[in-house]
């Protein structure tokens, strides 16, 4: 019996991957930040880590942009309700 052909990914689907990569590698980079043993391996993660979260925003961007990230606004109760919440 033939193997299955494999579906295509869409654009969304693939975004969505990168994103998610994008995320892991984020996380990633802020361990090994934390983690680092010299300032110079420190300097250099923390650098990569700045880049990464940067991407992660233009990815995120670029989904908006899009629609595959909807967003919904929140009403002026939903914003006091979280500002007492945190602000003890």
């Amino acid at each position: 019996m033939p193997a299955p052909t494999p579906k295509a990914m869409t654009d969304k689907e693939y975004i969505e991957d990168v994103l998610l990569t994008s995320k892991t590698l984020t996380s990633m980079y802020h361990y090994a930040t934390q983690e680092s043993s010299t300032e110079g391996l420190h300097n250099q993660f923390k650098c990569n880590l700045n880049d990464s979260i940067s991407m992660s925003h233009r990815i995120f961007g670029a989904m908006q942009q899009n629609g595959w990230y909807p967003m919904q606004a929140a009403d002026q109760q939903q914003i006091s309700q979280v500002r007492s919440k945190y602000s003890h």
